[in-house]
């Protein structure tokens, strides 16, 4: 119907066109209707185009040099604020006359209450770039984030720092001799005339450009600040040219201007400069802003546009209606009726029928036109076929009797007398390992490019056959054949086909699943399914397969899983403690243990799932969310895609630990995780002795209560679960594979007896002495079910 009501509008639409235009009286009163509808909007227009300019420009003006007065009282503020911080820093007890003799290397706790002071001034503000402490004594330190002792080629650079004042601005240079940056100075103590030190905060110039762009607010222009000597010491030009400061600078230097604001001609273009002063503690700083008076009188313009806009948008309105109300006066429905029948049923006469009678006899003959066309339509079932066998093999049809479902694949022209029916399906893998040519966003077209393939083999192989398009990289095939007919050589040729064709076309590798027949349409939704569960059992490597179920055996026939629990804390360990190098060989021989027992997917996705699982606990427990830390890709979406052992340690190296440890080294400090790793080894290699927090706290040259908060932090235990956890590990393992007594093994792990039985009983659930005999009995069963 919808089409029907388009092709009578069109035909409307075309009779309309044939109209003379050219007739006199239809000219006149088509302009006439014109100039009365179109003039008070052309007046009307032009007389708020021309009043309207010049108020808005004057007021434009005004507003852009009161929004530069306002921003550059911002700056100031920003400035002054700093300055403030600055001395107020300086007068606080941290930086006072006890850090004129202080030994900072033998104090480290005093050091590094220093450096986190230092940390926490520098995010007091956001035009702080770096905080950093000079001190001059018998040796000559800079600290920030950690201190260092400086060489003596760097020594006069920061003793200058010393000679200019009790607090000032000037140039920092920095570690890097290449390197200046604008800084404010205060040396310390405060209001010392022999200063001893100085506090340096270098401001961030990205943001201080960011803040002084606020004085161009249109994008463009120019804008710079000057010193007391005329030295430009922050500049942000928008203009392409080069030449643009230096010629806007030596217009001030020449002529000396005084003035708030003036106008600046740079290569044909006008630029309105406005000046101001910033009130610095060491002297008077001159900002200088410029802005092209095009982008000021951008607003007038577009008002000006809007204008005009809208008077020929009234202009082209007083046309349609001048052409619909003379059209109205000079075509009347009879005519329009005369045309219309003219050409559909020949020459109309006046036979008195009413005209909108005849308009409703045209609807109706074109309505069934339309019917008609729906009719023909209707007859391409294609696409109906298609959705029943999508239909089938999901199982929407197992509530229907068999008869039914013939009755159906009849009428669709399906030939199923006599016949039977085997399933197909083919899996794309690879895809992960082929990121350089792929990208997930080509799985649907990977798909279709396959089943493309799929169609056209089964077209020379098959009589009966139906493709079907999976959403997970697989496509299946139902064939369709008569009972009795030796088909398997013909399936097997069929999958060798597809696999060289998507291998040669697609450079992808095939698991083609090839499931047992049925002569039941209602079990076809099973045939798939069965597919399905065999497709985990496949060789877990990204190489060409092909399952077929009639020579499988039973899911009961499984290999048996284990999960190497030991090499996965192993993993956790060394990630916990930084050891990036070791991880990779730890990954692999986790996924060589985990394959053992036979590399079917089932496993090897278990088992890596697993793992990453542990992983992602450490990660939350680092108080870290994986969320942020993977940019919000689904990490477990990305597994799936894995198809071999390298591939999934390089899946665990790059995507996963590496990002992980580089977050956590940013937060960790390093010093204290150097401790840490001194403590742990010796915690190894001296468990069986009397050793204690106190202990190892002197010998690592900290306190008890720095190192427990540290051993907490980066091994995820306290020190002496940690402790207990490495003599129960020692002791297990005599017990199992020595024959000395329980009272020797106590000793030789640094216990005595009865408290040894009590801490073994609490941490494994049973008394040693049971442990032993339990595991003795489990390996003479093991031995005797070999046997």
């Amino acid at each position: 119907m919808i089409r029907g009501d388009f092709i009578g509008v069109r035909s409307v639409g075309n009779h309309l066109k044939k109209i003379n235009w050219t007739v006199s009286h239809y000219q006149k009163n088509f302009i006439l209707i014109l100039l009365i509808a179109s003039i008070p909007g052309l007046i009307t227009g032009v007389l708020i185009y021309w009043l309207a300019v010049g108020a808005v420009e004057d007021e434009l003006r005004k507003l852009h040099g009161d929004q530069i007065v306002q921003r550059a009282k911002n700056i100031d503020e920003q400035f002054r604020n700093l300055e403030y911080s600055a001395s107020r820093w300086a007068i606080e007890p941290r930086f006072g006359e006890s850090l004129r003799s202080i030994d900072l290397v033998k104090q480290f706790t005093e050091s590094y209450d220093i450096s986190k002071t230092l940390v926490r001034l520098q995010g007091t503000h956001p035009l702080i770039k770096d905080v950093d402490l000079y001190l001059e004594g018998e040796k000559k330190i800079l600290f920030n984030s950690e201190y260092q002792l400086l060489k003596e080629k760097e020594i006069s650079k920061f003793h200058q720092t010393l000679e200019n004042g009790n607090i000032y601005w000037g140039h920092y240079p920095g570690k890097d001799q290449n390197e200046s940056s604008l800084a404010l100075i205060h040396t310390i103590p405060a209001a010392s005339k022999h200063p001893f030190g100085s506090i340096i905060i270098t401001i961030n110039r990205e943001k201080a450009l960011d803040l002084l762009k606020t004085l161009t607010p249109y994008g463009k222009g120019a804008t710079f600040i000057l010193n007391r000597d005329n030295q430009v010491i922050l500049s942000a030009d928008n203009t392409n040219d080069q030449l643009f400061v230096s010629a806007l600078k030596k217009e001030l230097t020449n002529h000396d201007i005084d003035k708030e604001s003036f106008q600046f001609t740079f290569n044909k273009q006008i630029y309105s400069v406005s000046l101001g002063h910033l009130s610095r503690v060491d002297s008077d700083w001159k900002y200088v802003s410029a802005a092209p008076m095009s982008s000021i009188t951008a607003p007038l313009i577009i008002v000006s546009r809007i204008i005009l806009i809208i008077s020929a948008s009234a202009l082209i309105l007083a046309i349609i209606m001048s052409w619909f109300a003379s059209y109205r006066i000079y075509t009347p429905i009879r005519n329009l009726m005369s045309k219309l029948m003219n050409e559909t049923t020949g020459k109309w006469n006046h036979t008195g029928k009413d005209e909108f009678l005849l308009i409703e006899q045209q609807w109706e003959e074109l309505s069934q036109r339309s019917h008609l066309l729906q009719n023909r339509l209707s007859e391409q079932v294609t696409e109906i076929k298609n959705s029943f066998v999508v239909q089938l093999v999901q199982g929407y049809f197992s509530h229907y009797k068999e008869e039914d479902l013939v009755k159906r694949m009849k009428s669709y022209g399906w030939v199923v007398e006599n016949h039977q029916y085997i399933a197909l399906d083919v899996k794309l893998t690879g895809l992960f390992e082929s990121k350089d040519r792929f990208s997930n966003n080509d799985e649907s077209l990977v798909t279709f490019l396959t089943a493309n393939i799929m169609e056209e083999l089964a077209n020379e192989i098959f009589e009966q056959y139906n493709v079907i398009k999976f959403p997970d990289l697989s496509v299946g095939l139902l064939v369709v054949y008569p009972s009795g007919t030796m088909i398997n050589e013909d399936i097997q040729r069929f999958a060798n086909k597809v696999m060289d064709a998507v291998n040669e076309i697609i450079n992808l590798q095939v698991i083609v699943s090839i499931s047992e027949s049925t002569n039941s349409i209602k079990k076809v939704h099973y045939l798939f399914e069965e597919m399905e569960k065999w497709k985990r059992l496949r060789i877990f490597e990204n190489k060409n397969q092909i399952i077929d179920l009639k020579e499988m055996g039973s899911l009961k026939d499984i290999n048996s899983f284990r999960y190497p629990f030991a090499v996965e804390k192993e993993i956790i360990q060394a990630i916990r403690m930084g050891h990036i190098e070791g991880i990779e060989k730890l990954i692999h021989q986790f996924l060589e243990e985990l394959a053992e027992n036979g590399r079917n997917e089932i496993n090897i996705q278990q088992g890596v799932r697993q793992l990453y699982s542990s992983i992602q606990h450490e990660i939350l427990h680092a108080g870290i969310h994986p969320h942020d830390l993977y940019n919000g890709k689904d990490m477990f979406e990305e597994l799936t895609q894995v198809h071999t052992i390298e591939s999934f340690t390089k899946w665990f190296i790059e995507s996963i630990i590496l990002p992980f440890n580089q977050r956590l080294e940013g937060r960790m400090n390093m010093e204290l995780k150097r401790i840490v790793e001194k403590v742990v080894l010796l915690i190894q290699e001296n468990y069986m002795n009397d050793i204690s927090l106190d202990s190892c706290a002197e010998e690592a040259g900290t306190s008890p209560y720095s190192l427990s908060k540290a051993f907490k932090l980066i091994v995820g235990i306290n020190f002496i679960d940690y402790l207990t956890d490495i003599r129960i590990q020692k002791a297990k393992e005599l017990l199992l594979h020595s024959t000395m007594k329980i009272n020797d093994i106590a000793e030789t792990v640094g216990y005595r007896h009865s408290y040894f039985n009590r801490i073994f009983k609490k941490q494994m659930g049973i008394p040693p002495s049971q442990y032993r005999k339990l595991h003795q009995e489990k390996e003479l069963l093991e031995i005797e079910k070999d046997s």
